[in-house]
């Protein structure tokens, strides 16, 4: 904030304080009659000839000097007169009687006059000049600090981000696991390069490129590359910026966002979580009068409105393009749309490198290993996970990380850390310790599932204890075969609780809400039953989006809702039968791996494989 603002600020402060203690002496000032008094006792004291003497102010304050002491001891009584004129018409001719009669030793009041309004409208004035400094502080300095000329003229302005200095040497090179992007992006690279080659052929770059994909992928990431590798300016914004209280500003904010990468182009316009201010219009609160739409309007027509040759391109980013509103996705805005996914075993190796970087590991490590394991991870994930291995090597005070640190840290980004502190009684040790063992048991004994890599009944995050299972590779598609086994295996807690120890518990909930959703998917969505048939219900949407999914109805009647229901319960049902079915067939072995859990709480994959006597596969098998 500058100076003149701080001043600014200090003296409006000033001026608020200054009306808060006026309103507060007239408030005193009028509040000095007593809470036990009133006119008609006033009245009274004066019929009563109780009074010796009194006086009235300008300020029509009656003071009174009574004849005798009350019973509390009071001898001299203060109230205020809000009617002078009405004690002068009632009472002026006793008391000049009771003057004259030695009754009133002494009086003095002035004579009646006409009414005060400044007097009376004063105290809503200042209530008024109070309320209005306090909507100036509050209201409008909570825009940016201050609502002068000079912050009128700019509230318009859309606030872009430039590239630091650290990010302006971003390339191609710093972003792994999207070899295919880059691809894609590199002929917005080569325009911004040098466009004239492209527009001596006739070719039109893309105006608009949106960049979409889970979070964590990196479309940010591939933004700044792009400006790196080009070499050109860089705006960038998030879609939240453009929308404000006030109506007109965020459309205001798009015209000036264009204006200045104009200016500087060759530039590239970032728009990130584009999703805030692009939803499909018409399903605001506001209906086509919301101040979101408003600014979407803008935002279509400067996408249409500048030249290819003007050399300013628009890459956006979100994970929810489902919900953008057509008018944006079509060709001459953004005509091409780059999906940045969760990437591949190789991606990961390649992104894990990038991220170990200039870190000090041990000779140990082995990032392909890591890399099978850490299937689903994003790229945000794994460059966590580097991270959390650094900092744990760092608590112990050694010098390189190893690779039973980033096994830590691996399980740490998935489940959260340990809680060893937390008490826990031996009846709930011994129920989580069945309940895993059931998972363990199950996942191995059936087919094509993912392989057992840890056991534990450590507390981590909401969860009691945990089975982790890697896969050993990328998976594009499930089968209705594999589908069934992850049913199976979620059931294994459950079975396992109630075979054991005769009683089943809470701690199964979340399992059978996942194995129930699978069920329902397979049913609803993927037609895998036979008696309902290869029809999906399924309406495409994962997510509730208010004025599309809302005004959508059911396109099934409730007889197909009950035969959904029962194919849902008759999966479900089946799966608990054979997992039932594998934990007495193996009870000595679940036996065997619950008792180990309980002597040390965590099981790796070399122990539990010796319950069943087998050996783990050698590192280079693996591979």
């Amino acid at each position: 904030m500058s100076r003149q603002n701080r001043a600014s600020n200090n003296f409006s402060f000033v001026f608020l304080a200054l009306i808060i203690a006026l309103c507060a002496s007239w408030l005193w000032q009028t509040e000095t009659r007593s809470a036990q008094l009133d006119y008609s006792q006033v009245r009274q004291l004066f019929l009563q000839e109780k009074v010796e003497s009194f006086s009235i102010d300008a300020g029509c304050n009656l003071t009174m000097n009574l004849r005798e002491e009350r019973e509390d001891g009071v001898k001299a009584l203060r109230y205020r007169l809000y009617d002078f004129q009405l004690f002068y018409d009632d009472l002026n001719e006793l008391i000049q009687t009771q003057y004259s009669q030695g009754i009133l030793t002494h009086y003095d009041y002035p004579p009646p006059k006409t009414t005060n309004w400044l007097e009376i409208l004063l105290p809503g004035l200042l209530i008024l000049a109070s309320v209005g400094v306090m909507g100036y502080l509050f209201l409008f300095r909570a825009q940016g600090g201050g609502m002068g000329p000079d912050r009128m003229a700019r509230f318009g302005t859309a606030h872009t981000r430039t590239l630091t200095e650290k990010d302006k040497k971003i390339t191609f090179d710093d972003v792994a696991g999207a070899d295919e992007e880059k691809e894609e992006l590199q002929e917005v690279v080569e325009f911004l390069r040098d466009p004239q080659r492209f527009l001596d052929l006739g070719a039109r770059i893309p105006k608009g490129v949106l960049l979409v994909g889970p979070p964590g992928t990196g479309k940010t990431l591939l933004a700044k590359a792009v400006a790196g590798e080009a070499g050109v300016g860089f705006l960038s914004i998030s879609g939240s910026d453009f929308v404000e209280l006030y109506v007109g500003v965020g459309a205001s904010r798009v015209r000036d966002l264009f204006d200045q990468a104009k200016k500087t182009s060759p530039a590239i316009v970032f728009i990130d979580e584009i999703d805030a201010v692009g939803r499909q219009r018409g399903t605001g609160v506001g209906g086509g009068h919301d101040e979101r739409e408003q600014t979407l309007n803008q935002l279509l027509v400067e996408m249409d409105g500048f030249a290819v040759n003007e050399g300013v391109v628009v890459l956006a980013a979100t994970n929810r393009a489902d919900v953008l509103d057509p008018a944006l996705l079509r060709p001459g805005r953004f005509d091409r749309q780059i999906y940045v996914g969760l990437p591949d075993i190789k991606g990961r190796e390649d992104i894990l490198k990038v991220h170990a970087r200039g870190k000090p590991l041990a000779e140990d490590v082995d990032l392909r290993r890591l890399a099978r394991g850490t299937a689903g991870f994003t790229g945000a994930d794994l460059e966590n996970l580097i991270n959390e291995a650094a900092l744990l090597a760092a608590r112990k005070d050694q010098r390189f990380i190893a690779m039973e640190d980033l096994k830590q840290a691996e399980i740490k980004v998935i489940a959260g850390p340990e809680k060893r502190s937390r008490v826990i009684p031996q009846h709930e040790r011994e129920l989580t310790a069945y309940h895993e063992a059931g998972h363990a048991v199950v996942m191995h004994a059936l087919p094509d599932h993912d392989p057992v890599s840890q056991i534990s009944i450590v507390p981590r995050g909401q969860a009691g204890g945990m089975t982790i299972s890697l896969p050993e590779e990328d998976r594009s598609y499930l089968s209705k075969r594999y589908m069934e086994n992850q049913i199976v295996a979620l059931l294994g807690g459950r079975a396992a609780e109630k075979l054991c120890l005769g009683d089943i518990s809470t701690g199964a909930s979340n399992d059978i809400q996942r194995a129930s959703a699978i069920a329902r998917k397979m049913v609803a969505s993927y037609g895998m039953s036979e008696k309902i048939g290869t029809v999906s219900f399924d309406s495409g949407h994962d997510e509730v989006f208010i004025g599309r999914t809302m005004s959508q109805g059911r396109s099934y009647s409730e007889a197909v809702a009950a035969q959904i229901d029962g194919e849902v319960t008759a999966l479900v049902a089946a799966a608990y039968d054979r997992c039932e079915a594998i934990l007495r067939r193996e009870r000595d072995r679940l036996e065997a791996v619950a008792k180990y859990l309980l002597e040390n709480e965590t099981m790796e994959r070399e122990d539990f494989l010796a319950v069943f006597g087998e050996a783990a596969p050698s590192q280079s098998e693996s591979q």
